[in-house]
């Protein structure tokens, strides 16, 4: 359940607009909902700041459905990953406002726009064009968590050129999300340029040796820039959802700075 319309619930009691009962009705679903099939987590926005995420992976096209319809019965916004094209075609016959994103292999539902973040744009940035769906992935889920992504894609180190010409992007991002396959160097050479957070995501880009994304993953453990923080192979949503803890939230307030005299 969205935590706005549960602040919104609890101020129409304390007006005396709605019961107690009224409530509870309201309330009757938290803090999960047994389908049988699955156990919908409608209590989780409450508690992390973002509605439970389908992973489309291994789910038919209609438990993708039956959860994205309980989900907006309870009046969250609904984000499914790692979805194809047949599986969103499903949702969307039974959620007309289902909206499918073939790059990222994404599919959303906004009842409401979600609440903005008070930071910077988050930078998403890639080695290369090959590395993108991954990136499209982290800059769909930003865009779900109220942050605002800039998609600074094919900087690789092949043509550090293209890098230093974006630098002082990157310098104005508030995080910054860096994909890449073959030998992963780009998240070091960003984190050695910028002072704000670094996820390195690595991709399955690459000839034998990149070994599906364990090359990259090695060197991005191993990074000799300090305080790169590294997700799996692959997890765009997973180097979202990391900045997403670290920003601030949308009801912090930012304290204006202060002046002499």
């Amino acid at each position: 359940m969205d935590p706005r319309r549960v602040e919104e619930l609890l101020e129409r009691v304390r007006r005396g607009d709605a019961t107690v009962e009224q409530a509870v009705e309201a309330l009757k679903s938290l803090p999960f909902r047994d389908l049988g099939f699955a156990t919908v987590d409608h209590h989780r926005a409450l508690r992390q700041g973002m509605p439970e995420v389908i992973f489309g992976e291994g789910k038919s096209g209609e438990q993708i459905a039956g959860i994205a319809e309980e989900m907006v019965g309870a009046g969250t916004n609904v984000l499914v990953t790692r979805i194809d094209a047949e599986k969103a075609a499903i949702v969307g016959r039974r959620l007309p406002s289902f909206r499918y994103a073939p790059l990222a292999r994404t599919g959303s539902v906004e009842l409401a726009p979600p609440p903005k973040r008070l930071c910077a744009p988050v930078a998403v940035v890639t080695a290369g064009t090959s590395d993108n769906e991954v990136a499209e992935e982290a800059a769909e889920t930003l865009s779900a968590l109220g942050l605002e992504p800039l998609r600074i894609y094919d900087i690789g180190v092949a043509g550090i050129h293209r890098l230093l010409h974006r630098v002082e992007d990157l310098r104005r991002a508030s995080a910054a999300i860096v994909c890449a396959g073959m030998e992963g160097a780009l998240p070091s050479v960003v984190g050695g340029m910028i002072s704000t957070p670094v996820i390195a995501v690595p991709t399955a880009v690459g000839y034998g040796t990149a070994l599906s994304g364990f090359t990259a993953l090695f060197a991005m453990l191993t990074s000799c820039a300090s305080g790169v923080s590294v997700v799996n192979i692959g997890n765009g949503f997973g180097a979202a959802m990391a900045v997403h803890r670290m920003m601030p939230k949308a009801s912090q307030a930012i304290e204006p700075p202060k002046t002499a005299g």
